[in-house]
């Protein structure tokens, strides 16, 4: 399989098996979520370069609609947010709040 393909079968996989465990089927609670985020972000680089602000920051943007429970939606938005936060701690570039439009236009982001 194509690493693309992994990385979205993987979030598919990875959102089912925790999801459901303490709240709605299907969905993630606040404490699935951080659970989910410590057990299965183990490499060092990634948890040299993902902050606790990150996270924090992902949990609060995500859950839009404030009912406390995270669906596959915003689950993905989440591990986007991550992954942002990881391509600017690694290169240093794209995406930040208040940059202008010129880190978009390289194509960075």
């Amino acid at each position: 399989m194509a690493r693309l393909e992994t990385a979205i079968t993987t979030m598919v996989e990875v959102f089912l098996e925790y999801a459901g465990k303490e709240g709605k089927k299907r969905q993630l609670n606040k404490a699935e979520l951080l659970k989910v985020l410590q057990e299965e972000i183990k490499s060092p680089e990634l948890q040299g370069k993902i902050s606790a602000a990150d996270i924090d920051e992902a949990m609060t943007t995500i859950d839009k609609n404030q009912d406390g429970e995270i669906k596959f939606r915003e689950f993905c938005r989440c591990v986007s947010i991550l992954a942002k936060c990881y391509f600017q701690n690694k290169t240093g570039k794209g995406g930040r709040k208040g940059k202008g439009r010129d880190d978009d236009a390289e194509g960075d982001d």
